[in-house]
């Protein structure tokens, strides 16, 4: 055994630990939904406003997808943070996060400029996130097969 693996093991298994633990974890998965919890708050609480979101993209009837948006995402982000059926819930949301960028954030369309960085950004942001929902499906299902 090298020098840096005997000074490291005790540092890994007390990260292990750490991270491994049942807070970290449940506070992670809260940071991971925190968008898929907060936006339908705010869908909630200005609804009119939700409306002229889906008449942006022209989801119609604007009232239907609204609710059905708000739905999804709190009973989706429920199941994540719960651990009832966590890979579904990941797998749902790993869906949504892809249709939605792939519909709100076409930065290949947009002209050159300061829009463009930013939804060239938020759409690399949101793939990213998809692959952490890929990682929590994975972990879930893995898990539940004995590995």
């Amino acid at each position: 055994m090298t020098h840096q693996s005997q000074t490291l093991g005790p540092v890994r298994n007390s990260l292990a630990r750490i991270v491994g633990s049942t807070a970290v974890r449940t506070v992670s998965l809260l940071a991971l939904c925190a968008a898929y919890i907060q936006g339908p708050l705010m869908k909630i609480f200005d609804f009119n406003g939700a409306l002229a979101e889906m008449d942006h993209f022209g989801l119609h009837p604007a009232a239907f997808f609204a609710v059905a948006v708000i739905v999804f995402e709190l009973t989706a982000s429920a199941m994540v943070v719960s651990g009832f059926m966590r890979w579904a819930g990941a797998l749902a949301l790993l869906g949504f996060t892809l249709l939605a960028t792939f519909i709100a954030l076409r930065f290949w369309e947009m002209a050159p400029g300061m829009d463009r960085m930013m939804a060239t950004n938020a759409f690399f942001e949101h793939i990213g996130l998809a692959g952490a929902f890929v990682f929590v499906a994975a972990s879930d299902l893995n898990k539940g097969a004995g590995k």
